[in-house]
């Protein structure tokens, strides 16, 4: 695989490069982005031509400057996701950089100003137009690059936290898959919102140090041997017998049923994805004699049905990020011809927090 650009060195070229956002506009003659033309493996993915975006009327144009990767980019890409886009289309569920061109009836923004953007595709291209209600302006406090990452899967574990797993302050939470971009996500937000407790399930040792500096305070290792009893005796261990209040699961697969039997009296469990690969099934009489729960959150409702909602916890994640209480962990960031690149990092597990893509230095 060719060698990563590191973060710095892209971001010094393209300022050499690029140094405003009109001369970026003006020196490219055609705008790109990628495409999918049909549902099938990444690489079947071009990069390529497209037409600059038009703001219709409460739309945003948006010059891109960096786009998050996520893993259910890699889903919908191979025709697996629950929302099909008709084809051809660039997928990508956002991003950020600075304002274009506003369509009628916005007032509350202007042109260059940052703003990052959630979509349900559309984000690896050089430039987007996204709805209004999408678009969250960026304090200055904040770099672009965190503002992007702190969008899609921090959004995902405030609602899965907050509103899906109604957590308290003082409680315990244990998050599986912690070294992923919900998991990183999902202890910054449990510590900054008064978690008790937080002990993160990760598979091996590659990232404990990942999260332990992202605030976990205990590490649980998901690869242990009889994981069933395993997973519940350690948890005990390490909240004096009582069990974990709310999980936050990305993973489901083999990880299921051991973070159920973990959990606390009246504790809950959140069902946010399956990168376990396997849909487990939950027997309905262990919840009935614990008093536990298990629900599910789908993150792109939230942003489809509660926008003001979505606006106004970007704006606390923001301002969390502004008063030092975590920062996003961005691993690299990647040209964004080098999609297939980034897709298979994440797949495969090798970042040690968030990709990027970037627009491609001319």
């Amino acid at each position: 695989m060719p060698a990563i650009l590191p973060v710095v060195a892209l971001r010094d070229m393209r300022r050499k490069t690029c140094c405003s956002l009109p001369s970026r506009l003006q020196w490219r003659r055609q705008l790109k982005a990628v495409q999918v033309n049909a549902f099938g493996p990444i690489a079947q993915a071009s990069f390529t031509d497209v037409a600059d975006p038009v703001a219709k009327e409460r739309e945003v144009v948006i010059a891109v400057e960096v786009a998050e990767v996520n893993y259910p980019d890699i889903l919908m890409m191979e025709g697996n996701y629950q929302v099909k886009p008709p084809l051809p289309f660039a997928p990508g569920k956002g991003a950020a950089g600075r304002v274009v061109a506003l369509g009628a009836g916005i007032s509350d923004l202007k042109v260059g100003q940052r703003v990052a953007a959630q979509l349900e595709y559309g984000a690896f291209a050089e430039t987007i137009s996204v709805c209004r209600s999408l678009c969250y302006p960026v304090p200055d406090g904040v770099d672009i690059q965190s503002a992007c990452a702190a969008v899609l899967t921090y959004q995902t574990a405030w609602f899965a936290l907050t509103d899906r797993g109604l957590m308290q302050p003082g409680e315990s939470v244990l998050v599986l898959g912690a070294g992923g971009g919900v998991g990183i996500a999902a202890i910054h937000l449990a510590k900054a919102l008064g978690a008790g407790k937080v002990i993160a399930g990760t598979r091996g040792t590659a990232k404990a140090e990942l999260v332990r500096q992202a605030g976990a305070d205990h590490v649980v290792d998901l690869a242990m041997a009889n994981l069933r009893d395993g997973l519940r005796a350690e948890i005990h261990a390490l909240t004096e017998g009582r069990g974990i209040d709310v999980t936050i699961d990305p993973v489901g697969g083999v990880v299921f049923e051991p973070a159920l039997r973990a959990l606390a009296w009246r504790g809950r469990h959140i069902v946010i994805g399956f990168t376990g690969g396997d849909i487990p099934v939950a027997r309905t009489n262990y919840l009935l004699v614990r008093n536990i729960s298990v629900c599910g959150l789908q993150g792109s409702d939230y942003r489809d049905r509660w926008p003001e909602a979505c606006a106004t916890v970007q704006a606390r994640i923001f301002d969390f990020i502004e008063d030092g209480m975590f920062k996003p962990e961005v691993s690299v960031v990647l040209p964004m011809s080098r999609f297939v690149d980034a897709l298979e990092m994440l797949r495969r597990g090798e970042a040690q927090g968030k990709i990027l893509l970037a627009p491609d230095v001319a």
